[in-house]
């Protein structure tokens, strides 16, 4: 039996390292991990998607232009998620080296009304956003005679609409094919058909009456059948109100946010986070003190596209363990709901194979005894089994069998 610890430094996971922007340490990314979760940045054509993809992922991938359809092929970053934690375990554990957990975000081309006849490039928004685990959609909530508005004026709820329309039509269509085939299987009396053809058919009807999947009422059970049918509008999805940068003092008192807002309540299950893409964009260019400071002239607290970052995170259903030592300290990324050894196969599948116990401390007792040591003979550290549930925050060390 051995620990995490002692046979992390051995293990041949392949490491990059940069520095930090906001302090003396580095910051590393897995160069052979493999990003298995998606988000897809869409939008109507310029509302400012492009201009947020370049902001949330700090480079100038996606071209961002004032004309309709400047992104055609898909452009994909991955991004470091924002986690103040980790700064606060790099000083208990005494290291320099602090690995964060990322995700990956894909810039797909501006969509129009009729997408899901072929219009514009319809075809290729829908297949893109097929590939996708979770949407962001941006809504273009500001005013600005230089930019061109495709739909000639600016209506953020009309825009959502517009997109949520096209979604839907698709949808319909996939529902119509998969509940033809269903039926042919159910009349030979599969149990599985059956409950298939019986979730179609209430898809189908609450997809005519423009709602999308995601918000049809599901139990636990159904959710897995539902996810199952692969269907465009089942999607999570995070609203994304690009303002102005006078907005950004008291963005809820801008009648457009106000109106998505009040859309959200009445009809559709979502998330909401406000950004100015154009002042993102021009944070991307500064370090991590120039940015804060600007930030701060303006009487802003936190940058949007961090706060967009992790609800993102959190809408694809992931939380982050840590692992905390002398070497690194590290975020890893798990899906909500995950017992101990699958967490443990996040690291190494051996981890998993292996899995005997998890010495376990929550982060809030970690940070506040100040170190390990002080949290067990607070009886705050604990031994879990494979039935334990790993909650986001988690300090976690490992033991299993080679």
């Amino acid at each position: 039996m051995v620990s995490l610890l002692e046979i992390f430094v051995q293990d041949k996971i392949s490491e990059s390292f940069k520095p930090s922007l906001d302090r003396g340490c580095r910051v590393g990314m897995v160069e052979d991990f493999i990003f298995e979760m998606q988000a897809g940045i869409v939008g109507l054509p310029n509302v400012g998607k492009s201009t947020l993809f370049n902001a949330v992922t700090r480079t100038r991938k996606a071209e961002a232009a004032n004309y309709p359809f400047c992104t055609i092929e898909p452009n994909v970053g991955i991004v470091q998620v924002p986690d103040a934690r980790l700064e606060v375990l790099r000083k208990i554990a005494g290291t320099q080296v602090v690995i964060p957990a990322a995700i990956e975000f894909v810039d797909i081309a501006g969509l129009v009304a009729g997408a899901s006849q072929g219009e514009g490039l319809g075809n290729k928004f829908l297949a893109n956003i097929r590939e996708v685990d979770a949407v962001i959609q941006v809504v273009r909530c500001f005013e600005d005679d230089d930019i061109i508005h495709n739909m000639g004026s600016v209506d953020p709820v009309r825009d959502i609409e517009v997109i949520t329309t096209e979604l839907v039509l698709a949808d319909m269509q996939s529902v119509e094919n998969q509940h033809e085939r269903q039926i042919k299987k159910a009349r030979g009396q599969d149990k599985e058909a059956m409950a298939n053809v019986a979730l179609l058919e209430r898809l189908r009807t609450h997809l005519n009456e423009g709602h999308p999947a995601h918000t049809l009422p599901v139990t636990e059970e159904e959710r897995p059948r539902l996810k199952s049918f692969c269907l465009l509008s089942s999607k999570p999805v995070i609203f994304a109100c690009n303002v102005a940068e006078d907005d950004l003092l008291d963005p809820h008192a801008n009648p457009f946010v106000q109106k998505v807002e009040a859309y959200v309540r009445d009809q559709h299950a979502a998330g909401i986070a406000v950004i100015c893409s154009k002042l993102e964009a021009d944070l991307s260019d500064m370090n991590e003190e120039e940015a804060t400071a600007f930030l701060s002239e303006m009487g802003v607290e936190d940058s949007g596209v961090s706060q967009l970052i992790r609800a993102t995170y959190d809408l694809l259903g992931l939380a982050s363990y840590f692992t905390a030592g002398e070497k690194e300290v590290r975020a890893w990324t798990f899906t909500k709901g995950m017992k101990a050894p699958e967490c443990a196969g996040v690291i190494h599948t051996d981890f998993e194979k292996g899995f005997i116990k998890a010495e376990v401390v929550a982060y809030g007792d970690l940070a506040h005894y100040g170190s390990k040591a002080g949290a067990r003979d607070a009886g705050k550290v604990r031994m879990e089994g494979k039935e334990y549930v790993f909650q986001d925050g988690d300090v976690a060390e490992f033991r299993f069998n080679r």
